[in-house]
């Protein structure tokens, strides 16, 4: 895989179908790298191999592999809390084994960064939730470490200070997290540059995406997904910020649509707004923009 640009711009994408369709179709959007989403339902056997051979043949590179699983519905705050990531403690034991699985796969295509969503954080320490969820991620820490890879944990489902309390609690050196200012905002758990101030020292990856702020008058409700520059977050703050706190790694637009041409508009407008705000970031701190 070719070495990338600093913050290069990428795409969230999903490795359901067609190894070659689907990264065709992300290089006629103009992007040469992404995060790899694994389908909860997605059979792992013989995956590895036919997506590193279209990756090498399409010279596209994967910058991380996250791990979703079956049962999961992000529909309101309390269908997340009661159905996503490692908090359920019925699905806890399948969803540790996939994870491993999915890291595994990661390993066979040379990738060195895993993330998923672990679920709403319980805020007291002391609870057997809390002890169980931790436990969970230090074995999937060390297991990943086993393949020299990072766990990223998706911020947005609780408070930045929650999350930062856990990452300390955990103690594991390659843990950090995939840093989505937008699901702060659609959570309502705070402001996304307040927050990435918080967790600077913890950040991998990110994710570029805008959102609204959920109405207060429904109850549970989350806020609305919007497109790059249409939302709440301020991209062009949230650019900056990435920055000066020392940013490196990808801009990974991730844009769900249900109309897959909404989708796809959106993610190339998106594109051509970060490029536009990368440079003008570069530009006012370093003089001229690195290229891609």
């Amino acid at each position: 895989m070719q070495p990338l640009s600093e913050m290069e711009i990428g795409v969230m994408f999903w490795a359901g179908g067609d190894p070659y369709e689907t990264v065709r179709e992300l290089k006629s959007w103009g992007v040469r790298c992404g995060q790899m989403g694994v389908p909860g339902d997605m059979p792992l056997d013989g995956a590895g191999a036919r997506w590193k051979q279209a990756l090498a043949d399409e010279n596209f590179t994967v910058v991380t592999v996250f791990a979703a699983y079956a049962g999961e519905s992000y529909a309101d705050i309390p269908t997340v809390q009661r159905t996503v990531g490692f908090v359920p403690p019925s699905t806890r034991v399948e969803r540790e084994l996939r994870t491993l699985a999915v890291s595994d796969l990661a390993a066979e295509l040379g990738v060195t960064s895993i993330a998923t969503h672990i679920g709403f954080v319980p805020e007291d320490q002391s609870s057997a939730d809390y002890v169980a969820v931790r436990e969970m991620v230090r074995r999937v820490c060390d297991h990943a470490a086993g393949h020299g890879q990072t766990f990223a944990l998706e911020t947005g489902q609780e408070a930045a200070p929650v999350l930062l309390e856990f990452l300390l609690s955990a103690q594991r050196a390659n843990l950090g997290i995939n840093f989505d200012p937008a699901n702060m905002i659609l959570y309502g758990t705070g402001d996304p540059i307040a927050a990435l101030d918080v967790l600077r020292p913890h950040v991998l990856t990110v994710h570029c995406k805008d959102g609204d702020w959920p109405p207060g008058a429904i109850g549970g409700a989350l806020g609305r997904e919007q497109p790059l520059g249409e939302g709440s977050v301020g991209m062009e703050r949230f650019i900056a910020k990435l920055k000066e706190i020392g940013y490196r790694g990808p801009l990974t637009i991730e844009r769900e649509a249900s109309d897959p041409a909404r989708r796809a508009r959106d993610i190339v407008e998106g594109a051509d707004l970060l490029r536009r705000l990368r440079q003008r970031v570069f530009a006012t701190s370093a003089g001229a923009a690195p290229s891609e």
